[in-house]
């Protein structure tokens, strides 16, 4: 049970290796940087120290929860240029339910809550900060 933050790409393979030995689930999901037209790349902040405790704490309260066997979070940051793999979560448990809802809460804690800022780059050389959006709290407010 681990939660990185790294610059570099990162093999989903790996991530998962011995994740949640002995379960009957296992959940995965892996967020690109998507293209919405004039997007060229997305440049993602953070505070090294803070972020990875923050995300250490929600995947143990996921644990709990769900009684998961296993979890793992990986997030970028830098700059991530359209297409590139900007994170992933992995859950691991007894049962699929458990999996699928613990992946879930994860995505809804991690958009909504963890401690990174998402600068758009735009194709013409402009930029913008990425605000918080109200479905992204609407889905976080079901758990």
């Amino acid at each position: 049970m681990a939660a990185r933050v790294q610059a570099e790409p990162f093999d989903p393979a790996l991530v998962v290796a011995g994740l949640g030995d002995g379960a009957g689930a296992q959940v995965t999901f892996v967020g690109i940087v998507r293209d919405d037209g004039d997007l060229a790349a997305m440049e993602i902040e953070h505070y090294p120290g803070m972020t990875e405790a923050a995300l250490t704490d929600y995947g143990h309260g996921a644990a709990e929860r769900f009684g998961l066997t296993g979890w793992r979070v990986v997030h970028r940051y830098g700059r991530l240029a359209v297409g590139e793999p900007i994170m992933m979560v992995a859950t691991a448990a007894r049962h699929r339910r458990a999996a699928f809802d613990a992946a879930d809460y994860l995505m809804d804690w991690l958009k909504s809550r963890a401690p990174f800022w998402k600068r758009e780059i735009r194709r013409d050389g402009s930029s913008a900060w990425v605000a918080a959006r109200d479905e992204d709290e609407t889905s976080l407010a079901r758990w």
